[in-house]
């Protein structure tokens, strides 16, 4: 039994839910998102409650149950309050900034690595040594948070590198003397 799938979800004011078959657009103050969900699936709105339907305990659909609710889920909270993902850079002479829609970053190469800005994305650079990645599709900010991290991820032996806020890199005792 999908316990994701069985909640029920509350639409905040000011969030609009259309749907269209299995095509479900949600506006918002923050944008529009727009996705489209296995037909299988039954999406009833009635009194500002969203519920998802399966018509079947066959496993595909206990899956497909339980993520259906969770992106539609993620799709109301990310027009209605956004996401946010914050990365630290780690090393000497590491370091990020803003050079007009352009991220510049210093990691170690021999080149700074530029990333352009992506459409429904913002990367903001509070310090040199933090980027912040907002946005209101939640798939779209972590993908954008994890290719900033592969640029340089954290090395085990002093921690330099790219790493999320708040994450823990296990680190590794270096060679010892005989």
């Amino acid at each position: 039994m999908s316990r994701v799938g069985l909640k029920s979800l509350e639409i905040p004011e000011g969030v609009e839910i259309n749907q269209n078959e299995n095509t479900i657009t949600v506006k918002g103050p923050k944008g529009e998102l727009t996705r489209s969900f296995h037909p299988d699936m039954t999406i009833k709105i009635a009194d500002n409650v969203l519920t998802v339907e399966r018509p079947s305990d066959h496993k595909e659909h206990r899956a497909l149950h339980g993520t259906t609710r969770s992106l539609i889920g993620n799709m109301v909270e990310g027009v209605h309050k956004g996401f946010e993902k914050s990365l630290e850079i780690i090393g000497v002479g590491y370091r990020a900034q803003k050079q007009g829609e352009k991220i510049v970053i210093s990691a170690g190469y021999s080149h700074p690595v530029e990333l352009e800005k992506r459409e429904g994305i913002d990367i903001e650079v509070p310090s040199n040594t933090k980027v912040t990645v907002k946005g209101i599709d939640k798939e779209l900010v972590g993908a954008v948070a994890a290719n900033i991290r592969a640029i340089r991820p954290p090395e085990p032996y002093k921690g330099k590198g790219i790493r999320y806020e708040g994450e823990n890199v296990r680190r590794k005792e270096g060679k010892t003397a005989k």
